[in-house]
């Protein structure tokens, strides 16, 4: 009897194991039958995030259009990296301190308030006539059928205006200076690439993509002053990885959305925050080391997909400084998610130089890494001269050299001084200047890109050092 006993004993316990096999062999088929969009209940940060999607991380990863190593890195390092409850990608971005929020004022350019988001200040373009766009939208804004919508259950928003006087009907002058030094800023950021930023609506075709054969497409950047999803997050921003060139559901990814409530009103911190939110739409992560989610950046300067509120020089990054956490190339991946290099405007040689005008400023942009652009000048009678290339005055990335040649192509004066900041806002030394005094003849003008320093701890290399420039010739 008792061995009969035990045998049966036996046999129900093989029945309960075997039978939690079974169950357990039923989860996991089930879990590999479910749709990638349907495996989060709501979204999930970093690495419960990766708890939960680990079993199919490849294809979340291939859902999010990333190596699942690289998906895989960032869920279980990056804190601020979240899946939203179809599997999509997003980030949250911290909030800064009061005291980081502090507004620098502006440089003066409007002249009169104005009535309603018209004129100037609303009708900024970096590159009119490409087909891409980065919309920055200062003058709200009704959300609806996005992501957004249904993770806060709210549809739709009604986002307010930009305002910091309290009177959100009328746009004063300060106001409007924030919205052009913004604009400028960003357009730097974005300056290498065939885009057009611009302050001025366009028709929501121009942003939306509706398939693959769409070719005229982008992202809006919207400045939102409110707390629908702002005091739930205490964040500074939101926005989807990789998105902008998506071919289905592209408006459902949409806005970006930089909160004046994380980061404030003044024109530095949200301009370094639509170019990074930007950037998370063109498919960039973050830039960071071993130990912070966040590179504050060495000397003058940061990475834009670092933290770039406190430096006056922020570019675009490879991943070369001491200890970095994310190696890949900026410029590659952007121009993978639909924003190709700008055309080169000026040739490399003297062979191919394009014609500068004494007197008569020319305007190029440095937008690939080996890019030398050459003028050449005509001079017509014996003096002094000088030639200045000037950076972007608001937010320049482009490091200038300059060299002046004579008509065998030697360089007769050169010039590149040392970077640094005055302040957080302010760039020095990116420009350049020579002088001479030249006869009767043919001259070349060169502008190179350079770095400074050593990219590993206190300076920059020529990777980032890429964007607009101005250039003039006068008697002096």
């Amino acid at each position: 009897m008792n061995r009969i006993r035990r045998t049966g004993a036996l046999a129900c316990a093989g029945a309960v194991v075997f039978g939690g096999l079974a169950v357990a062999l039923g989860s996991q088929a089930d879990a590999q039958q479910t749709p990638i969009d349907q495996l989060l209940s709501q979204p999930l940060a970093g690495s419960s995030a990766l708890g939960k999607v680990q079993a199919r991380l490849a294809e979340v990863a291939a859902h999010n259009g990333l190596p699942t190593d690289q998906l895989r890195q960032i869920l279980a390092t990056d804190k601020t990296a979240w899946l939203d409850a179809d599997s999509k990608l997003f980030f949250r971005e911290p909030g800064l301190t009061v005291a980081q929020k502090s507004p620098e004022a502006s440089p003066r350019w409007a002249r009169t308030a104005a009535a309603a988001a018209t004129g100037p200040a609303f009708e900024l373009h970096s590159k009119p006539g490409s087909n891409r766009v980065i919309y920055l939208d200062f003058d709200g804004h009704t959300i609806t059928g996005t992501a957004w919508n249904a993770s806060k259950g709210v549809d739709p928003v009604n986002v307010s205006a930009y305002d910091t006087d309290g009177d959100p009907a009328r746009w004063s002058t300060a106001e409007q200076d924030v919205v052009h030094e913004v604009w400028a800023r960003v357009a730097e950021d974005y300056a290498t690439f065939d885009v057009d930023v611009t302050t001025q609506e366009p028709a929501q075709s121009a942003i939306d993509r509706s398939g693959a054969s769409d070719l005229a497409y982008g992202t809006r950047v919207l400045i939102d002053p409110d707390t629908w999803y702002q005091s739930g997050c205490g964040c500074g921003g939101v926005a989807y990885v990789g998105v902008y060139d998506s071919t289905s559901q592209h408006d459902y990814y949409q806005p970006a959305l930089v909160f004046t409530k994380g980061v404030g009103t003044g024109a530095k911190n949200l301009a370094e925050a639509a170019s990074h939110e930007a950037g998370h739409n063109v498919g960039l992560s973050h830039d960071g080391t071993s130990t912070v989610g966040y590179y504050q950046g060495h000397g003058a300067w940061a990475p834009i997909m670092g933290v770039g509120y406190y430096r006056g020089i922020s570019q675009w990054s490879k991943g070369e400084y001491a200890d970095a956490n994310n190696t890949e190339d900026d410029y590659a991946v952007v121009g993978s998610h639909g924003l190709a290099l700008r055309a080169d405007e000026a040739g490399d040689t003297v062979g191919d130089a394009a014609a500068l005008t004494v007197g008569t400023p020319a305007s190029g942009v440095i937008a690939a890494e080996n890019d030398t652009d050459v003028y050449r000048v005509d001079v017509s009678a014996a003096g002094n001269y000088t030639a200045t290339a000037s950076s972007a005055p608001s937010g320049g990335n482009l490091d200038i050299k300059l060299d002046l040649l004579d008509s065998s192509g030697a360089i007769v004066a050169s010039n590149d001084p040392a970077s640094g900041q005055s302040d957080a806002g302010t760039p020095t030394g990116l420009g350049a200047s020579v002088s001479g005094s030249l006869q009767p003849g043919t001259y070349y003008l060169r502008i190179d890109n350079v770095g400074y320093g050593d990219p590993l701890n206190t300076g920059y290399s020529t990777y980032g050092s890429r964007g607009a420039y101005t250039l003039g010739v006068s008697p002096s």
